[in-house]
């Protein structure tokens, strides 16, 4: 069993309860773990054996575009869509951070955390 990790993909994307960070947009970043057998991978060297890193990337991209109030909704969306395209995916991890969020203060930013084990628990 592998952990695999996509860190720091940085989007730009219309998410948030105000209607100006619909209309005006703001920086995101997302991380994202999951584990997954890869012994076929590191005995072949073949990555047909193995989850392919963009096509992940290309699944929270999507996820992303997908304008939502909040954070948590995007990070279920997230888990959810890539247990549906990668089902050798055991148990994944997703991290999203809001970038300077509008909350009145200076901050870096706001951020959820969900693993597969809530979602699959409700």
């Amino acid at each position: 069993m592998s952990m695999i990790a996509i860190e720091g993909m940085e989007f730009y994307a219309y998410h948030g309860c105000f209607e100006e960070e619909k209309i005006i947009g703001t920086g995101f970043m997302v991380d994202l773990c999951f584990k997954t057998d890869t012994t076929e991978a590191e005995l072949s060297d073949n990555l047909r054996k193995t989850v392919n890193y963009l096509e992940v990337y290309r699944v929270v991209k999507k996820e992303m575009e997908i304008s939502s109030n909040l954070l948590e909704h995007i990070s279920r969306r997230i888990l959810i869509a890539v247990q549906r395209e990668f089902p050798q995916v055991e148990w994944a991890e997703v991290k999203i951070q809001k970038l300077n969020p509008p909350l009145g203060g200076k901050m870096k930013s706001v951020s959820v955390t969900l693993t597969t084990d809530e979602i699959m628990s409700q």
